[in-house]
């Protein structure tokens, strides 16, 4: 299906891995320009070599911190230069430190609301009057199925993601008709954050190999697996499209059906 996204031009966050280069990489291969960005130099650089070998649009790369409003808007106005616009959004960020109630303190609860939605908040900020200028401008809130069902010793993020699904839906009124708002619920995917923590059970003697652990996460999921990026990706790129026109103020699971509620 052509999502006639070519020569749009996308912004995602947290890009350089993961969730987030997975969908930088579904919009080029669209053939969209894409800016990326992500903390750690070497890794940015080798995502933007890998966007450059996929579509037949321009790929921007800016090293940023997330958690810096001024960094922010710095990738937001290197974007703009860049490309002479901004037509969709896509916010991504890292998880925050696992642990139940009583294991994180006062500066984990701040760190992970910096991390997961000033972070949205200072972005959308920037980009909402460039969404407004072109016509047909989309954000995209990559976050969690633990918006919708809690996940143990994951109080941080069960928590505060929630409020970034609010921060959508009440943007979807606010923005409308000219910007769509949505967000998408990711279940477990093959990042690297999974790889590391397989091999690392494979490692204690929980497994065999990394094929039998990956099997076992995979076990509680309806479909029978857990997600590759890619098809996370293709949904994102999907709801930033004209075939998605008509969708806005949505969370959409992308679990393999995990989600019992």
């Amino acid at each position: 299906m052509d999502l006639h996204l070519a020569d749009d031009v996308a912004l995602v966050t947290a890009s350089s891995a993961g969730l987030g280069f997975a969908s930088a990489q579904s919009f080029a291969r669209e053939d969209a320009d894409v800016a990326i960005c992500g903390r750690d130099a070497e890794r940015l650089a080798a995502a933007e070599a890998a966007l450059e070998s996929v579509g037949d649009g321009r790929v921007l790369a800016v090293q940023t911190d997330l958690t810096d409003p001024h960094d922010v808007s710095a990738l937001v106005e290197d974007t703009v230069d860049a490309f002479g616009g901004l037509d969709h959004l896509v916010t991504s960020a890292g998880g925050p430190p696992s642990g139940s109630f009583h294991d994180v303190e006062d500066r984990d609860w701040y760190g992970a609301y910096d991390t997961l939605v000033m972070s949205a908040v200072w972005t959308v900020r920037e980009a909402h009057p460039h969404l407004e200028d072109s016509g047909a401008g989309t954000w995209t809130a990559i976050t969690s199925r633990s918006v919708r069902e809690v996940i143990d010793d994951l109080v941080l993020s069960n928590a505060v993601r929630r409020a970034v699904v609010g921060l959508v839906k009440s943007v979807s009124h606010e923005f409308a008709p000219s910007v769509r708002a949505n967000a998408v619920l990711p279940g477990a995917h093959e990042t690297s954050r999974i790889t590391e923590l397989v091999e690392d059970a494979v490692d204690r003697g929980e497994y065999d190999d990394y094929e039998e652990g990956l099997a076992a996460w995979g076990e509680d999921v309806p479909l029978g697996r857990i997600g590759d990026p890619e098809e996370l990706g293709d949904v994102v790129a999907f709801l930033a499209s004209d075939r998605a026109s008509y969708v806005t103020g949505v969370s959409v699971p992308v679990d393999g059906g995990s989600l019992r509620s």
